[in-house]
């Protein structure tokens, strides 16, 4: 009997001996909203591989404010740089929306990645595509409207999510964009003005998809592009 499909979409992209060589490591582990992972320069114990719901990479900042550079949920891994002689976390990881995962020690993970050079280089290829995501979302903070820059954070979430639905709060969202609260109200309140989205507090709803493409910036589909072609898997 054939052993099931992995939910995440970087694991289930292995060979299939090589993942049945990792399922007897994996543990599973719940994503609770809010939760601090891990923070920027501590050592590197365990990697998490999304099943659903998001995790934000961030940097913090002197003055207290969290700025994300990069979102990971079921198409990618949060600690691989440690099987690449990443020792310590470059940032802080935390639970954007909650869900599953499944964990794996550093040491296991390092072991594998010298062992196969099938998963080392999807490794590799992950980290390329985590610093081009890092490199765009910087590009567009410094570029980019309010507007075009939530509407492009909240399709990226969506995708990530898996559902229309996002358990979200306004300034949950207005720190990862690095923008004041205000900014975020007043753009949402545009977005739902235009039948976009549909806001109560702690509650984003997409419910015109294609509307809110349309107000995205170039950079959704260019981070998405990294992870179709990372995944071999054409966009649907």
């Amino acid at each position: 009997m054939a052993a099931a499909r992995h939910p995440n979409r970087l694991l289930a992209s292995l060979p299939p001996a090589e993942l049945e060589s990792l399922r007897p490591h994996l543990k599973p582990f719940d994503m609770v909203q809010g939760d601090p992972l891990f923070d920027a320069g501590d050592p590197l114990s365990w990697v998490y591989f999304p099943h659903s719901g998001v995790i934000s990479l961030v940097v913090s900042l002197d003055d207290g404010r969290i700025i994300e550079a990069a979102m990971v949920g079921s198409d990618g891994v949060v600690g691989g740089s440690a099987a690449l002689d990443g020792k310590v976390a470059l940032n802080r990881g935390i639970v954007q929306i909650e869900g599953a995962a499944s964990i794996l020690d550093v040491a296991t993970l390092r072991k594998a990645a010298e062992r196969s050079v099938s998963f080392r280089t999807t490794l590799i290829r992950h980290e390329q595509a985590l610093f081009a995501q890092a490199q765009q979302s910087a590009a567009c903070n410094a570029s980019h409207t309010v507007e075009a820059r939530l509407s492009r954070w909240l399709l990226r979430s969506r995708d990530l999510a898996g559902g229309n639905t996002l358990l979200l709060t306004q300034e949950f969202v207005a720190q990862m964009l690095g923008v004041r609260r205000t900014s975020v109200s007043l753009v949402a309140n545009t977005l739902q003005s235009a039948g976009l989205i549909r806001y109560r507090r702690g509650r984003i709803e997409i419910t015109d998809l294609e509307g809110l493409r349309a107000q995205s910036c170039e950079c959704y589909g260019r981070v998405k592009a990294h992870y179709d072609r990372l995944l071999d898997n054409k966009a649907k």
